[in-house]
């Protein structure tokens, strides 16, 4: 390329580079000093973890073990992973989940929870000891199952919507 067609480089360039990179490195100089003085008074907080009322971490993880001592206590087949497995692909893990769009819902009664159940089916096989709030992660997980082991044998056969 001829010389005339290159683009000309502007010494300042050089200049502002320098600059900046000046600049931000005496404002990381600075960050330590400054933080020093607020993080010196600052007092350490403990850190809590959110439990269900039996003592289950308040997460899908504790839900679903909750459910399978409740299962177990009560003879209803299931385990962890089909648990989680059919969760997973009915809501996410959302426990607020509601389904306002297939056949249920057209007729009033939405699908609702972690295992999408509707109204009805969680009623008929609602198991004692657990909340009758739908949206109860432990209930909604534990009458589920129970629903599925009285129609599948067991959660662990439901591969699809149920």
């Amino acid at each position: 390329m001829p010389a005339a067609a290159q683009p000309r480089r502007v010494r300042t360039n050089r200049l502002v580079r320098k600059l900046a990179v000046v600049g931000t490195g005496a404002a990381v100089l600075a960050l330590p000093l400054i933080g020093a003085t607020s993080a010196s008074a600052a007092t350490p907080t403990a850190t809590t973890v959110s439990t269900t009322p039996a003592g289950y971490p308040n997460t899908l993880d504790g839900w679903i073990r909750e459910s399978l001592a409740i299962m177990a206590q009560k003879g209803i087949p299931g385990s962890y992973n089909g648990i989680y497995r059919n969760i997973i692909r009915e809501s996410s893990g959302n426990p607020a989940a509601i389904n306002l769009w297939d056949s249920n819902a057209a007729a009033g009664i939405p699908s609702k929870g972690l295992l999408q159940v509707i109204d009805p089916t969680f009623n008929a096989y609602h198991v004692a000891g657990t909340s009758f709030n739908i949206y109860d992660p432990v209930a909604n997980i534990t009458a589920a199952c129970n629903y599925a082991a009285a129609r599948y044998g067991s959660i662990d056969n439901v591969f699809s919507a149920y």
